[in-house]
């Protein structure tokens, strides 16, 4: 089986669980290994070129977003400060490893997009599940997106009116759906329709500075505060510990685990995004992608520190879940950082979008067995029927059903599958088809550290949803 020439036009018999050790062997051999240029290209030419600094900004735009907001309240239900720093420390280990494993995966099985290292290192049935889970997850953010930049617009017009509780029955636009829709049209689908996510570095520069300036104003809010902010009491233990309802005040605490909430989940873009991210750079070796991913969440690590520790402790207990809600609608420095946040989304939603985007054009290819180089002619053609219509239906159902949060929060649990569960079970699959005639310790290492990946992910997956579920559902 060639290398240089399998990728999303692949067939699906090709990737289902193979008994020919050797096969498996050649598929994935190590990156360390000479091999052939991707697809028969030259490094750097597939998605952009990226810098490793453009990568970082990427990554750490991924990794960053909305789910910053939540951080104080995560922190506030973890127990304080000392309990949710120690929580960040102990999954950083765990994000960046299953970061390095995904770009392993895809060197040694020539692949581009998550999807499709799991196909090609895990098989068909996880392959499929993979599927699936990412076009379930990244429609349902997509929304959730659209959601987060009306809150965020209704607080900013609030600012701006004199009368900001007879604003949206009082001017057209000012309706929150005329507000949505004008910054969707206007930001998003332009954004949401070029081919490849490289060019996405310059404006997730912009949106990395403003999460920046988000924690700059908790942060001096914190230290000068205003006369009219009342702290409440600081907690000194889990919230989530000795309760009546400890399982359903389990899943905010694990937020700080998953890079965002209960309702933003950062984590699992950035690692459905990180594999198309690490082949558009100009040298995708897994060594510069470690040291790539390392800055992106030492930065993201800061950023959120910052954040959750200055406003639990402006606010204690009493922090919203959305930590900007706690401050008065006509702080000024607090309005631009609300307008930051919707820079950050404007910018998250195109890289989401295309993941999904990225799984239906799979589906496609396989149903029709077309291949890539086929097809080319009417590739453009498809991807803006394709953006067009997911972005239709994730603005119409953010527009019109106003409980779909509550929906989203079921599915966020899946953040965990790709934070865990897949690059564990990948780096189990990949280490056992090695063939070596003695196993080290470092061997019996990393395939222990795939398993309890796994088991951790499961766990933290049927926890999350079954909250979800009981609490958020049947609320």
């Amino acid at each position: 089986m060639a290398q240089g020439t399998r990728s999303l036009n692949s067939d699906y018999k090709d990737w289902e669980w193979s008994a020919d050790a050797g096969e498996r062997a050649r598929l994935l051999q190590s990156p360390s290994v000479e091999t052939v240029p991707k697809s028969g290209e030259s490094q750097g030419n597939g998605l952009g070129a990226t810098s490793a600094l453009g990568a970082i900004f990427i990554v750490v735009n991924a990794a960053l977003g909305a789910g910053l907001l939540n951080f104080p309240a995560a922190f506030s239900m973890a127990g304080g400060v000392a309990a949710g720093i120690a929580l960040q420390m102990c999954m950083l280990i765990f994000i960046i490893g299953g970061l390095v494993i995904l770009a392993y995966c895809s060197q040694a099985s020539n692949e581009r997009t998550y999807q499709e290292v799991v196909w090609a290192v895990c098989g068909k049935v996880p392959g499929v599940l993979c599927e699936v889970a990412i076009a379930v997850y990244t429609f349902g953010t997509c929304i959730a997106f659209l959601i987060i930049i009306g809150d965020q617009e209704d607080k900013i017009i609030a600012a701006l009116v004199t009368e900001p509780e007879e604003a949206g029955s009082s001017h057209w636009y000012t309706d929150r759906r005329f507000t949505i829709s004008i910054t969707a049209f206007l930001f998003i689908l332009p954004l949401s329709i070029p081919k490849e996510i490289g060019f996405q570095k310059y404006a997730s520069s912009l949106s990395v500075i403003g999460t920046w300036y988000v924690t700059a104003v908790i942060i001096i809010k914190y230290i000068w505060p205003d006369k009219e902010l009342v702290p409440g009491d600081i907690p000194t233990r889990p919230r989530c510990a000795g309760s009546a309802r400890s399982w359903e005040h389990l899943a905010p605490c694990k937020g700080i685990v998953l890079g965002g909430g209960t309702r933003y989940r950062q984590g699992g873009q950035c690692h459905v995004s990180s594999v198309p991210v690490f082949n558009s750079m100009k040298q995708p070796e897994v060594k510069t992608w470690g040291a790539v991913v390392t800055a992106a969440m030492v930065i993201a690590l800061f950023v959120y520190t910052g954040t959750g520790v200055c406003g639990f402790l402006t606010f204690g207990a009493g922090v919203e879940q959305d930590v900007l809600l706690s401050y008065p609608s006509n702080d000024i420095p607090v309005a631009l950082a609300r307008a930051f946040i919707i820079l950050c989304v404007l910018t998250s939603y195109p890289i989401l979008h295309f993941c999904g985007r990225a799984v239906l054009e799979g589906l496609w290819l396989r149903y029709t067995g077309v291949t890539v180089e086929e097809d080319v002619v009417r590739e453009r053609r498809r991807r803006v029927l394709q953006t067009i219509s997911w972005f239709l239906l994730t603005l119409l159902l953010a527009l019109f059903i106003p409980d779909i949060g509550k929906v989203i929060s079921v599915i966020g649990g899946l953040a965990a599958c790709f934070i865990f569960v897949f690059p564990g079970l990948c780096l189990i699959q990949a280490k056992l088809s090695e063939i070596q005639e003695t196993r080290a310790i470092s061997w019996w290492a990393q395939v222990s550290y795939g398993v309890f990946m796994v088991t951790l992910g499961a766990f933290i997956f049927g926890q999350t949803t079954a909250n979800a579920i009981f609490v958020d559902l049947t609320a």
